[in-house]
């Protein structure tokens, strides 16, 4: 009776781990928040989502110069801030969220917000930019991570849908961007579609 005791023990044991490793969240992903890169106020209200959660990923990249510490993809987050607020005329940066090559995770508008990257998916996606020029080479291993994570975050939080589809933004408006070497790589990610 014992030995049987000791068996149902085990086993319901070995249930709930299998259960709590099924259904854990992975880790949060190192994400630089507004108030630690010195982000600006927005101009006005940022809308919401339409579609939330989003459907689509869309990956940019920045056609700037790269950057490999914190203190200085900050200033470049700052940077593109001034530019799409100043000179773009926008309510605030872009982009959900940017990523550099030190591996960190920038927030822009952040989850949940209606961006200002592709119009005919600016109501419906999450865009990622990738802080550097990618023509003609892809972003370091830590940068290509960041963003993988972040998207597998998004997906196991709710705050992108399961079966998202991932484009490049040349996918969705004419432009070069993410650049060559970039849209050669994410091509070969889960989710990305021709459309």
């Amino acid at each position: 009776m014992k030995k049987m005791k000791l068996i149902a023990v085990l086993l319901l044991c070995s249930c709930q781990v299998l259960l709590a490793a099924v259904h854990e969240t992975p880790v949060r992903p190192k994400i630089i928040s507004r108030s630690e890169w010195g982000a600006k106020s927005p101009k006005g209200i940022i809308r919401n989502l339409k579609v939330n959660p989003p459907p689509f990923v869309i990956i940019h990249h920045a056609a700037s110069d790269s950057c490999t510490t914190q203190a200085i993809c900050q200033a470049r987050v700052r940077s593109f801030q001034k530019e799409h607020m100043d000179n773009n005329g926008w309510s605030d940066i872009g982009y959900q969220f940017l990523v550099g090559e030190d591996g960190n995770i920038y927030e822009g508008r952040g989850w949940d917000k209606h961006g200002a990257h592709s119009t005919p998916y600016n109501a419906k996606s999450i865009g990622i930019c990738i802080i550097g020029n990618f023509v003609g080479h892809t972003p370091n291993a830590a940068a290509i991570k960041a963003v993988q994570d972040l998207i597998s975050y998004g997906v196991a939080i709710g705050k992108i849908q399961e079966n998202y589809t991932l484009l490049g933004h040349r996918q969705t408006t004419s432009t070069i961007c993410p650049g060559d070497s970039l849209y050669e790589l994410i091509q070969t990610w889960p989710h990305w579609s021709r459309i």
